[in-house]
């Protein structure tokens, strides 16, 4: 037997404890979580990819299936609403049988628009989760997203269960393979597009099966931290390689970045010296510190570093309290994983929704909690050469830049090293690393 299989006992009687919680506390009968439906393009007759509701999958890892319903109180068996239309145009999905069938009252729809029949007859209790609130509005649903509701079921996907924890040890093993076969890829001499590719079929999941596109950047394109071009082209000097790539599994989410010098240089030192400071950073990890300190924390690291590789020159602080650091590490320290890639709850104090700002001066931090036994979190620092950012440096700023130093660097775009870490409550365990990617 699949340990997926035991560990998903724990995990449905977890999501019922919580339903059962909150329902009881707002006066709910239960919740309706819908699936979600396809989103048809505009002035065509296709549709876009089909993206679930990660509230619906984080029930049952149906990943595929628009038009589905889970039908939850926390104390009697869920029901699962399958939809499975008669149609000669597309596959059909099977009726499931897997390891988590047992746990559901599973009931099949052939029309789409036929849901009422399954749903509770009196809905106006009952909150609906779900993108489409045409469809709950239809179907008369009162509560539609309730704030308490989503506030406590977002604050507490935070907490994994064992199965979850499972679940993105695999995915990080599927990315593993990936990553290994781009940098293959790119020593041997591919492009953006054909390191994707190789990509691609090590992991034998497709672009729409990723739970985020990947970043395939050569060279210069390293700077761009979101850069999704994928060139067919090679570029006629090879230098660097920055690929930021993930996984998926029952839906939940591997994020993974590494970066690359083609030759032994200087910046293949800053790399390594870089991977060392992210390494340590992942070490101070542990229930009770603030992520928030932990990125504060990684600037001065890094305002080390633009010292020590002559980027920059006066002390840390000065570094840190002039902004040079930011333009070099514009970005957050890293941010929660799991069924979303930027997982929900991660600026959540309570489970009330108390939202903990970014501070003022770091706006694209993407997690302020204090850590706790069983979160999973990157931890992704990152120095990079991005002329617009260090161009609006204040003059003084601008003195403690070695200009020298960052046109021989340019070239190279950036660096970014990112590993998923799960917070024990006596350890970390870096499944990244584990899985033997260095």
């Amino acid at each position: 037997m699949d340990q997926l299989d035991s560990l998903y006992h724990a995990h449905i009687a977890e999501l019922n404890r919580r339903v059962a919680e909150i329902t009881r506390r707002e006066n709910f009968a239960g919740v309706v979580i819908h699936s979600g439906q396809p989103h048809r393009q505009f002035l065509d007759d296709m549709n876009y990819p089909f993206k679930v509701n990660p509230h619906f999958k984080a029930w049952l890892p149906i990943l595929d299936n628009p038009n589905c319903w889970v039908i939850a109180n926390g104390i009697d068996k869920p029901v699962l609403v399958f939809y499975r239309p008669v149609d000669f145009w597309h596959k059909v999905s099977d009726v499931p049988e897997a390891f988590w069938t047992e746990h559901f009252d599973i009931k099949l729809l052939t029309k789409a628009d036929k849901i009422a029949e399954f749903l509770p007859k009196d809905l106006s209790n009952w909150a609906y989760i779900g993108e489409h609130l045409d469809v709950a509005d239809v179907l008369e649903f009162k509560s539609r997203n309730p704030d308490a509701v989503m506030n406590y079921l977002h604050y507490h996907r935070a907490d994994k269960t064992q199965y979850e924890l499972e679940c993105l040890r695999r995915a990080n093993k599927i990315a593993v393979k990936g990553h290994k076969a781009a940098k293959s890829a790119f020593f041997n001499g591919g492009s953006e597009f054909e390191i994707q590719q190789q990509y691609l079929a090590e992991i034998s999941q497709g672009e729409n099966e990723m739970p985020y596109g990947n970043i395939i950047a050569l060279n210069q394109n390293a700077a761009i931290l979101h850069y999704m071009t994928l060139a067919h082209v090679k570029p006629k000097q090879r230098l660097s390689f920055l690929i930021d790539a993930g996984a998926s599994y029952h839906g939940y989410a591997a994020d993974i970045t590494r970066t690359y010098a083609f030759e032994k240089n200087r910046f293949s030192e800053l790399i390594t010296a870089l991977n060392q400071q992210q390494l340590a950073i992942v070490d101070a990890m542990k229930p009770g510190v603030k992520y928030t300190d932990l990125h504060i924390m990684t600037h001065e690291r890094i305002a080390q570093l633009l010292i020590d590789f002559e980027l920059a020159h006066s002390d840390v602080t000065a570094l840190v309290d002039s902004g040079v650091t930011r333009a070099f590490f514009p970005h957050g320290l890293g941010h929660m994983l799991g069924l979303q890639v930027h997982d929900m709850g991660g600026y959540s104090h309570d489970e009330r929704g108390t939202h903990i700002p970014a501070p003022e001066n770091h706006p694209f931090l993407r997690c302020t909690r204090t850590l706790a036994a069983n979160q999973v979190l990157t931890i992704e620092p990152g120095i990079y050469i991005i002329d617009t950012l260090l161009n609006d440096l204040s003059d003084h700023a601008k003195q403690l830049v070695n200009w020298q130093t960052v046109d021989v660097m340019r070239p190279f775009g950036g660096i970014r090293i990112e590993d998923n870490v799960i917070v024990h409550s006596d350890r970390n365990e870096n499944m990244t690393r584990e899985l033997a990617l260095d």
